[in-house]
């Protein structure tokens, strides 16, 4: 029974450790990990390079093993110190830290020169370790929280847009034709997701007085409709700040977001 206790005690302090960023020991964990999470990304950015690589390529592979190694002793104990295993390692996070331990243990199972391009894409794959910056960053849980709170807003207007640039590609290529480089809908489609964008790459241009009236009309509409998400998700934001949260997660869920003074998980109900 006191071992049973004195497990459960370890698991609770590690946990606190690992999830938790109110503590010494909690800050000074996020740190070291914010730390080796920017030091392996640019591990991968300098392998990338071909010379640094060639001069350099017994020192990067070391450091790449010693960040491979100690991202799994994380997230091993991240598996450890939570109630139910399963549901972290299967939520967003836990997916996250998979992915990046796992490019590197690939690697070793796939030698020989005609895997050389699955090897370059797990390679790229570890690019996903700066995924795991947005645990350690505050104000992550605002945006995402603001995200979700204007989701179904922001669906309606990105259909709407689909809508119109269906409109005004298929308008344009009945109004150009293929003698203009408007050779078929998708073609146009594309033209008009450019223009309304108001990124304008120009391969792609209406020549007859019509079309030209009808990019003007696009362009102004571009400059009027990039506001609209912008203040969607800004209403939501300010929403989001003005509520008073905390950074405790659960040990069941790993759910957050929850109220300062929140005793039970409000997604799952088990004790804060």
């Amino acid at each position: 029974m006191a071992q049973s206790e004195n497990t459960n005690n370890w698991r609770e302090k590690l946990y606190e450790i690992i999830f938790e960023a109110d503590t010494p020991l909690g800050k000074l964990f996020d740190e070291f990990l914010i730390i080796s999470i920017l030091a392996s990304v640019l591990v991968v950015m300098l392998d990338s390079v071909t010379w640094i690589r060639e001069d350099h390529e017994g020192l990067l592979y070391a450091l790449e093993w010693f960040f491979t190694i100690l991202f799994s002793v994380e997230y091993i104990l991240r598996l450890i110190s939570v109630k139910r295993p399963a549901k972290y390692a299967g939520s967003f996070f836990g997916i996250v830290d998979f992915l990046t331990v796992i490019p590197t243990y690939l690697d070793i199972f796939l030698p020989g020169t005609r895997f050389l391009l699955a090897i370059r894409i797990l390679r790229v794959l570890r690019i996903f370790r700066v995924l795991k910056l947005a645990k350690y960053v505050g104000e992550t849980n605002f945006l995402l929280r603001a995200l979700r709170a204007s989701s179904r807003k922001i669906a309606i207007f990105i259909f709407s847009i689909v809508t119109i640039v269906i409109v005004l590609g298929s308008l344009m290529y009945i109004v150009e034709g293929a003698e203009h480089g408007f050779t078929s809908i998708p073609k146009s489609i594309y033209w008009a997701i450019v223009t309304l964008t108001t990124v304008g790459y120009g391969d792609v241009a209406p020549q007859t007085t019509l079309g030209q009236v009808i990019a003007v009309v696009v362009m102004v509409m571009g400059y009027s409709i990039i506001a609209v998400p912008t203040g969607i998700v800004t209403v939501e934001m300010a929403q989001a700040f003005k509520e008073n949260v905390s950074t405790k997660s659960c040990q069941d869920c790993s759910s957050e977001g929850h109220d300062s003074d929140a005793k039970h998980c409000k997604y799952c109900g088990s004790e804060l």
